[in-house]
């Protein structure tokens, strides 16, 4: 959303990180509005389970906007049973094209538990280097701080964790009440 429109909604961190054969997806719990919380215990994270296949989403950005896309990415799984990617190329290719997904603000984490992709509105599908996705206010101190963690022998929830403290920490529109789930291969 452009900064001169009202309410100036801000907010939110979302990780993903891949280690071990599975992909731990955490976010935060805070919405602001304008400099004040007006939630904290937000779940920004949900399990889709389109065709019985689960697929972890992680969601920054306008919530009735994201909770769109993830409907929009459901359909797209079920015509695509087990193709991940494609179902991500094509919402990706509807978010951009589309005249009322176009005005649509909001950025996604996207995994199955072998792949991990962002989906942005500009019609990127990106699959992260150094098997770690992170978007939202917070998202570039806790890809930095994961970046640091993978040198580690720590597990993958054990990682995001401390990532997103480490975000809490930094942002002022990134609180502690996280949302964690993981999924494997």
């Amino acid at each position: 959303m452009a900064e001169d429109k009202f309410p100036g909604w801000h907010g939110t961190t979302i990780i993903g990180v891949r280690r071990g054969g599975e992909v731990v997806v955490a976010g935060d719990g805070q919405v602001s509005l304008g400099q004040t919380v007006i939630k904290g215990t937000a779940r920004k994270v949900r399990r889709l389970s389109p065709g019985g296949r689960d697929v972890v989403c992680g969601f920054a950005g306008s919530t009735a906007d994201a909770f769109t896309l993830l409907e929009r990415l459901e359909k797209k799984l079920e015509a695509a049973p087990g193709q991940l990617a494609r179902a991500c190329v094509d919402l990706a290719k509807d978010w951009r094209m589309d005249k009322y997904l176009r005005n649509l603000e909001a950025m996604l984490i996207v995994t199955d538990g072998a792949d991990l992709f962002v989906i942005t509105g500009a019609g990127d599908v990106l699959e992260p280097e150094h098997d770690i996705a992170a978007i939202g206010s917070g998202g570039n101190f806790a890809l930095a701080a994961a970046r640091g963690l993978m040198h580690t022998d720590l597990p993958a929830e054990e990682i995001a964790r401390k990532a997103m403290a480490i975000a809490a920490d930094i942002c002022v529109y990134t609180n502690g009440n996280l949302t964690v789930e993981r999924i494997a291969k």
